[in-house]
């Protein structure tokens, strides 16, 4: 418990950093948003390399997915995606209806405009790991009601 309120700390110190270090011109151009989802990369990354160092190879993209909606989420983030959509050519949608990161802000639409910086990170998080199982991707958020966000993957 103490280690996803310190991770939780950390992200939001870390949102906050970029932010007040940018100029005003950065915020305005999506840099502050690029920054942090570089960093969400690179963690990515080091994260899937370490967890799965000790896993048999996946059979194939769905697999990969899978895994990271139920191993690689609930490490992170202390639970499983809610729910895992497919078209079968290359777009994933992942649906977290209670995500951690957004469950300290107001439940309603309040925040809204807000959220995009809170999930930045976590857009490079499933990035980093996708591109380490072989998948180059972009990955994008999208928020209607807080604390739900869906997470779509399309192969890039």
């Amino acid at each position: 418990m103490a280690d996803e309120a310190l991770f939780l700390l950390l992200h939001n110190e870390m949102v906050s950093g970029v932010y007040k270090s940018a100029e005003q011109g950065e915020v305005e151009n999506g840099r502050c948003i690029t920054k942090l989802e570089n960093m969400g990369f690179r963690v990515g990354q080091g994260l899937i390399e370490r967890f799965t160092k000790d896993t048999a190879r996946f059979k194939d993209e769905l697999d990969i997915m899978k895994f990271i909606c139920k191993d690689f989420w609930t490490t992170v983030f202390k639970k499983q995606i809610d729910n895992l959509r497919t078209n079968h050519q290359g777009i994933y949608v992942l649906q977290d209806n209670k995500f951690r990161l957004l469950t300290q802000m107001s439940a309603g639409k309040q925040y809204l405009e807000h959220a995009s910086k809170y999930l930045a990170f976590t857009c490079g998080l499933i990035r980093g790991g996708l591109s380490n199982l072989g998948i180059k991707s972009i990955v994008t958020a999208e928020v209607s009601s807080m604390p739900a966000c869906k997470f779509q993957g399309q192969k890039g």
